[in-house]
């Protein structure tokens, strides 16, 4: 673990937590959030886990999320779209179902905006959630981040098209 809280820890995700991020890449539930719109095999998982695990050569990083006396993560952040030249990244959080609404996504965020603030030294945190995604959308807004924008129709679903609201964050490392 490369930081924890005592009762939260982030990790860099490695080989043996393939089988876990399969598991949820596959959860059709969350495609629409995330932005997925067909499978994804374990080798594809194994793949980009041996190949994305520098912040700095592959701009995306994925930690996972551990809570002290669980065996197995319990969720992921993923950091991407990294650019050091304007000092800004992308994130996003995914909480496994049977432990959302504990504290543990904010929790988490914290950590990790303290890890970009502190070590990556970023300026700025964006992410993009979709206008039906309340709980991100209170999530993200109750960790300070601020509505920076909209995006029209961003999001096709079988019921018509969403928009998405653009959320950023400026941290003072």
């Amino acid at each position: 673990m490369f930081i924890s809280d005592g009762k939260i820890s982030l990790k860099i995700a490695e080989p043996e937590d393939a089988a876990k991020i399969y598991q949820w890449e596959n959860d059709r539930s969350v495609w629409r959030v995330s932005e997925t719109s067909c499978p994804t095999s374990l080798f594809q998982v194994e793949q980009f886990l041996l190949s994305n695990s520098d912040l700095w050569a592959n701009r995306q990083l994925r930690l996972m999320v551990c809570l002290a006396g669980v065996e197995h993560p319990v969720g992921s952040i993923d950091l991407f779209d990294f650019d050091p030249v304007n000092s800004r990244i992308g994130i996003g959080i995914l909480i496994e179902k049977a432990w959302r609404g504990q504290g543990i996504a904010t929790q988490a965020l914290t950590l990790c905006l303290e890890y970009l603030a502190h070590d990556v030294m970023v300026h700025q945190v964006h992410c993009l959630i979709d206008v039906l995604n309340e709980e991100s959308r209170h999530l993200f807004q109750g960790l300070g981040f601020s509505e920076c924008g909209r995006r029209k129709d961003w999001i096709k679903t079988p019921d018509g098209y969403l928009d998405t609201v653009f959320y950023q964050k400026i941290i003072k490392p």
